[in-house]
């Protein structure tokens, strides 16, 4: 058998388009073994056997006439999570691989007074991790952020103590199995990659993510989960996928 480009290979697997394989493979949801595909374009053998994981589906926590919270499945990204809702106004973001709690305003006037409640830190917002590491005190993280943008929009973040942006996350211990925690994380502020990039800095590393952290075989999704936001008088929460249980946390 030859060769053929990754996607072109799946595309005749699966029986779908290039341009859907292509998407496939870019999310992140297609394996060879336990190896991520991460280059859709790279040449790969036509016998090739694929794992396609299928995302999860999108799942409303709650809505009532000013706002909408939704259970976001990791895979998607903020933007494709909007497009499902196009009369609503997006509130905040979340990472393509991260999964959890996402908030829609119904009109404009509860999104301009959330908004300033999100500028003003006065929306709790709580995560669950799986690290690298043996985290068994709080550990509070507060240093400032810098974010750049490379010519085809994509951003990276960094601990940049002269030019970044305050930030503060911490860290609380919940379960660790061998040198692996699962662990609390509140965010007081809400800079780009904020949780990854601090978790790295402070040697714990998120499990899964293959940007900042510590890539996996046995994960093929960065192990973030936004589990619970509070704002106003409400509160909504997003249950932890099963997939965080792994390693016995």
């Amino acid at each position: 058998m030859g060769q053929d480009k990754a996607y072109k290979v799946l595309a005749k697997q699966e029986n779908i388009s290039n341009s859907k394989a292509k998407d496939l493979i870019d999310k992140g949801l297609v394996k060879v073994g336990d190896k991520k595909v991460l280059i859709a374009r790279g040449d790969i053998s036509e016998n090739t056997k694929f794992i396609v994981k299928e995302v999860a589906p999108i799942k409303v926590i709650f809505q009532d006439d000013d706002i909408l919270a939704v259970d976001k499945p990791a895979f998607l990204t903020a933007d494709e999570v909007s497009r499902k809702f196009p009369n609503y106004l997006l509130l905040n973001r979340l990472d393509k691989e991260t999964s959890g709690v996402m908030l829609f305003a119904k009109n404009e006037e509860f999104q301009t007074k959330a908004i300033r409640e999100f500028k003003n830190n006065n929306v709790y917002k709580e995560y669950v991790a799986v690290v690298e590491g043996k985290v068994i005190d709080e550990i509070v993280v507060d240093k400032p952020i810098l974010t750049i943008k490379n010519n085809k929009g994509v951003a990276r973040s960094k601990v940049d103590m002269k030019k970044g942006k305050s930030a503060k996350t911490t860290v609380y211990p919940m379960l660790v199995e061998g040198n692996k925690s699962k662990i609390k994380v509140v965010i007081d502020t809400g800079r780009t990659h904020q949780i990854r990039v601090h978790l790295n800095y402070i040697d714990y590393p998120i499990i899964g993510d293959n940007v900042y952290g510590k890539p996996s075989t046995h994960v093929n999704r960065v192990l973030l989960h936004s589990k619970i936001t509070k704002i106003f008088d409400y509160t909504f929460e997003a249950k932890v996928p099963r997939e965080f249980n792994i390693y016995g946390l």
